[in-house]
Parts: C-alpha cells; sequence; structure tokens
C-alpha cells in the first residue's frame, strides 16, 4: 500500500518509495528556482574564500580551486517547492580538503554561504562535513550550468536544496548561527526534508 500517488510513481519508475520524503513527488527534471538573474562571471577575476573561525583565512583563484583533490557522489535532491531528483551525480571540492588549508577553530560550528548578489543560506558545519556534500562545480558530468550555479555552489543533500548556495564565492564559519537569505524570510532554519520543516522556527 501507497502513502500516496507521489509514492506510486516512484514505484512505478522503479525505485523505492521510502527514498521519496513526505510531501514531495519524483521529477526527472532539474527544474531551475531563484531569488534574482543569473549573475555574469568572469573566471579571471572570480575567486572564492573561506574566513571567520579559521587559523588560516583563504581567498583561492578558480584555478588554484581546480587543482584541489577533486570527489565525485550521487545524491538525492529535495526542494522546499516539494519536488525531488534521485541519483544526481556532483562533482567538486570536499569541505576536508578545504579545511587542511584553514584550519577551523575548536568553536567552529557553523558555516554560511555567501553567494553573488549578497544571498547567503547557513547550515551546521557537520552539515558540509558530510561525506555526500561538496562544493561543487559539476552535474551529471558536465560543468554545472549558470541556471544552476556556475561556476560553483555548496551542495549540502541533508537539507532541502535552498540551503545549497548557488554562485558561491565563500563560505564563513561562525561559533554561533545566523539566519540566511530565506530564512529572514520565514523559511526553517535547518530544513531537515525527512521532517518537512519548510517554514518557521
Amino acid at each position: 500500500m501507497f502513502r500516496s500517488r507521489a509514492e506510486k510513481k516512484v514505484a512505478d519508475a522503479g525505485y523505492d518509495p521510502s527514498r521519496l520524503p513526505p510531501g514531495q513527488y519524483l521529477t526527472e527534471k532539474w527544474p531551475v528556482l531563484h531569488a534574482g538573474s543569473v549573475p555574469t562571471v568572469d573566471l579571471a577575476t572570480w575567486d572564492f574564500r573561506i574566513w571567520g573561525e579559521v587559523e588560516n583565512p583563504i581567498r583561492l583563484s578558480w584555478e588554484e580551486l581546480e587543482q584541489l583533490p577533486s570527489s565525485e557522489v550521487t545524491v538525492d535532491i529535495h526542494c522546499v517547492t516539494r519536488w525531488s531528483r534521485f541519483d544526481t551525480t556532483f562533482r567538486g571540492v570536499h569541505w576536508s580538503e578545504l579545511a587542511k588549508l584553514v584550519q577551523p577553530k575548536p568553536g567552529a560550528r557553523f558555516a554560511v554561504a555567501h553567494a553573488e548578489q549578497g544571498f547567503t543560506s547557513n547550515v551546521p558545519l557537520e552539515a558540509i562535513e558530510a561525506d555526500d556534500a561538496l562544493i561543487a562545480y559539476g552535474a551529471d558530468g558536465e560543468p554545472l550550468t549558470p541556471d544552476h550555479g556556475w561556476p560553483l555552489r555548496l551542495m549540502v543533500p541533508s537539507r532541502y536544496f535552498w540551503k545549497s548556495a548557488k554562485w558561491l564565492r565563500g563560505i564563513e564559519l561562525l561559533d554561533h548561527d545566523r539566519p540566511g537569505f530565506w530564512e529572514r524570510y520565514g523559511y526553517n532554519n535547518n530544513a531537515d526534508f525527512t521532517k518537512e520543516e519548510r517554514y518557521g522556527f
């Protein structure tokens, strides 16, 4: 017995219905959703920063970022607008490689992703430390498209996908939590899709 038509569709597609979080539906497409316009990026002047509760703040050029060891993960992604996309493959740099460079201080507990146009998103540091999280520059065997965050985005599959900030320019480590852009507009601060934490604290 299926809980919903959405679960039946997942089963009909050959997937385990338990993979679909509550309130979601499966799509093979990757819908494009963001506030504002797609930024114009010049890789010659682009950089990526990490600062805050770290021993060694860094600023990396695109070339320096690409030279770091890369990883690939395949994950399911879940949007607060209720779509889910299974088996999406991302390539990028795992946080552990960046942590070697910046050496987070013992008090670092939260990460704020800073993106183009002043957008921010916040997660506990453990969310970007997870094995399946990445600082991603590729998806499904290709570079990210501009609509999906090229040249760089955060990818945190343990949360609703608005936490995976597009057009990433930096990560600030903090000893306290600081709500991001959507959280200040009423979205849930934790955003655990297994608990349908969509709106409100």
